[in-house]
């Protein structure tokens, strides 16, 4: 005899329920997925990604306009103009925004203190009735502007943390982790992670990121800048050779300029006076001798003063051994007034490198000019940045286990249907009128 309909729709019922429930307990032994858990900090733009790109502001920087301090805030304008269109109207008052002054401006204050304050003054106001939410102008010391730089470089490289292929947030070793060297106009900076102790505390910076800690040694030489150094370059040879013609050998052979006398002796890193008798406009001759140019430049720094001294770079400053690959920040001008300087600049960074710094035929490959650190511009302005918004978390990305959003609908779904077989059976059961 075969089975009534009631008993047809209890076993189809029950084996619904049965077939539910069992994909549901598969579904519940799928491997999940490791996710990064949002902090209770801002989250940092992935590295890499390029989206953090930095514009250029065209002229000359804040600290040249001593004449008309109104100036140097209107010149902010254009960049603050081009950010603004970058970023949805609805979030202008939600951006936070800094104005960060290094080098020129350190110099500045040395001069001048009245007209430094008149500059800030004047970019404050400019960048405070603009529609972003502005956090203030302030002056960077030399060892936060090397910091910030190894904060650039690294960031942009992946070698604080990065996501492995395992699905973990881990920290690469130490030895990828890259040394940062910047050539500014005012300053140089210096800064990586030692292979021993940090001697000197005054040359040591310390930062919690993702959860490790970091401790660099940085050193900023101001006055040994591009610009700084090829007025002082000139200043030496005027003072060696006090003559209305100066023979310069760095400069390319016949070439001729006139250049005044008086502004070269104006800047903080110029400790002379100039010869009384020497006119106002000194007539400079380029004769071309490159190991002319080299003696010149040398007397620029005071390598005497490192002998008999194991970790010192020159003019008595303490350096630890150099470790790990450098990252050198390139430039291009591209412009015909720099071309005469291109010599000079070039020897220099030479001997800043090989006899400052000591790099040596062993270490000269582990350097790299670069105009980018994975897909982000090389200098200190985004380490600044993502300093002051909290967008490097100092703790460890947090960790958890989650499936993904459509197994856990599949999972939900049967479940109920599970639910739904089992309570109709029972209601079969119990309710359904007996044969």
């Amino acid at each position: 005899m075969g089975l009534s309909r009631k008993e047809q729709v209890f076993l189809a019922l029950l084996g619904a329920s049965g077939v539910s429930g069992l994909t549901a307990l598969i579904l519940l032994l799928v491997e999940a997925t490791s996710v990064l858990l949002p902090t209770d900090i801002k989250p940092s733009q992935p590295a890499g990604s390029g989206a953090l790109s930095p514009a250029a502001v065209p002229g000359p920087g804040i600290s040249s306009y001593t004449s008309n301090a109104a100036q140097a805030g209107e010149s902010l304008q254009g960049c603050l103009e081009e950010a603004l269109v970058l970023i949805p109207e609805a979030q202008h008052r939600k951006t936070p925004t800094f104005l960060g002054a290094t080098a020129g401006m350190r110099l500045l204050s040395r001069k001048n203190s009245s007209q430094a304050r008149d500059i800030f003054a004047a970019v404050t106001q400019v960048l405070g009735r603009s529609p972003v939410d502005f956090w203030g102008a302030e002056l960077l010391a030399g060892q936060a502007e090397g910091a910030f730089g190894w904060i650039t470089v690294n960031y942009g490289l992946g070698t604080l943390v990065k996501y492995s292929f395992t699905g973990e947030w881990i920290q690469p070793p130490e030895e990828m982790l890259v040394g940062a060297l910047d050539m500014g106009g005012a300053s140089t900076q210096i800064t990586f992670v030692p292979g021993g102790p940090i001697l000197d505390k005054s040359t040591q910076a310390d930062f919690r990121l993702y959860g490790s800690d970091y401790s660099v040694y940085t050193h900023s030489y101001l006055c040994f800048g591009r610009d700084q150094m090829l007025s002082r370059l000139l200043v030496g040879l005027v003072q060696s050779r006090p003559a209305a013609l100066l023979r310069h050998p760095c400069y390319l052979s016949g070439y001729q300029t006139t250049l005044a006398l008086g502004p070269l002796y104006e800047s903080p890193c110029v400790h002379a006076t100039p010869p009384l008798s020497l006119p106002q406009n000194l007539t400079v001759e380029g004769t071309g001798n490159p190991g002319a140019c080299v003696s010149a430049i040398r007397e620029l720094f005071n390598f005497s003063s490192c002998q008999g001294q194991e970790d010192c770079a020159f003019d008595g400053v303490y350096q630890p051994p150099l470790r790990g690959q450098f990252y050198v920040e390139a430039s291009y001008p591209g412009q015909d007034r720099w071309l005469r300087d291109y010599c000079a600049s070039g020897l220099y960074i030479l001997t800043l490198l090989h006899e400052g710094y000591g790099f040596s035929e062993e270490t000269w490959p582990s350097l790299e000019f670069r105009k980018q650190a994975g897909g982000v511009d090389i200098g200190w302005t985004l380490g600044y940045m993502l300093n002051l918004t909290g967008m490097i978390p100092a703790d460890a990305p947090a960790q958890w286990r989650a499936e993904s959003y459509g197994v856990w609908v599949a999972k939900v779904v049967f479940m109920v249907l599970a639910l739904v077989a089992v309570v109709g059976a029972a209601l079969v059961q119990l309710f359904w009128l007996q044969d």
